[in-house]
C-alpha cells in the first residue's frame, strides 16, 4: 500500500497554458512523483477523479458553462484539497472578458457570422454544454489554495505540489513569491 498523496486535475475554460507550465518542472516531475501519484489529469488520461477520492485536486481555467460546472463540483466532492491554479481559476482570467457580451450575440459572431463559416448556425442540443457567465472557481465552490498567473511559474506549481504532497498547504510568502 502506497502512502503517496493523490493529485488529480482538469481544466476548465482557459488556454492549457497552466497544465503547460506544470510540465515545465521538467525532472523535477520525476522528484514529484516519488511523494505523489497523478491521478486524472489531462497529463495522463481525461478521465474524472476516482469515486473514492483524492488528496488533492487541481483546476485550471474559470467555470464558463454547464459542464465546467459540473465538473468543478465533482473536483470538489472527490478532492481533500483544492487548488485554483492560475488567473482564469483565481479570478475569472481572459475569458471572462465576455461577460460584458450578450450571450446571443456572442454565440451569433462564433457560429454564424465569422469569415471561415459557410452556412453557420448556433448549435442547439441537449447534450451540449449551456453557456453562462464565466466566474473564477471560488463562485462556484470552495477553494482552499489559491496559485494565481498567468501561468503561474513552474517553480512556483512544483513548491505548491510539494507542500500538498507533504500534507501542508503551501504559503507563498516572502521568498515563495520571488520566482523569476
Amino acid at each position: 500500500m502506497s502512502n503517496k498523496a493523490t493529485i488529480a486535475s482538469d481544466w476548465l475554460a482557459g488556454c492549457a497554458g497552466c497544465h503547460m507550465s506544470l510540465l515545465d518542472i521538467d525532472e523535477r516531475i520525476a522528484t514529484l512523483l516519488e511523494v505523489a501519484s497523478l491521478h486524472a489529469t489531462p497529463i495522463t488520461d481525461l478521465k474524472h477523479p476516482p469515486a473514492s477520492g483524492v488528496d488533492v485536486g487541481i483546476l485550471e481555467g474559470c467555470v464558463n458553462n454547464s459542464t465546467g460546472e459540473r465538473v468543478a463540483r465533482q473536483m470538489r466532492a472527490r478532492c481533500n484539497v483544492l487548488v485554483a491554479l492560475g488567473d482564469c481559476a483565481v479570478f475569472g482570467g481572459v475569458p471572462a472578458m465576455r461577460n460584458g457580451a450578450c450571450m446571443r450575440d456572442a454565440l451569433q459572431r462564433a457560429y454564424v457570422e465569422t469569415e471561415s463559416t459557410a452556412e453557420g448556425r448556433v448549435p442547439n442540443d441537449p447534450e451540449l454544454a449551456t453557456m453562462q457567465d464565466a466566474r473564477p472557481l471560488d463562485q462556484v465552490v470552495k477553494v482552499d489554495v489559491y496559485l494565481p498567473g498567468c501561468p503561474p511559474p513552474p517553480d512556483a506549481i512544483f513548491f505548491a505540489l510539494t507542500e500538498l504532497a507533504a500534507g501542508r498547504i503551501p504559503e507563498f510568502t516572502g521568498k515563495n513569491l520571488d520566482w523569476h
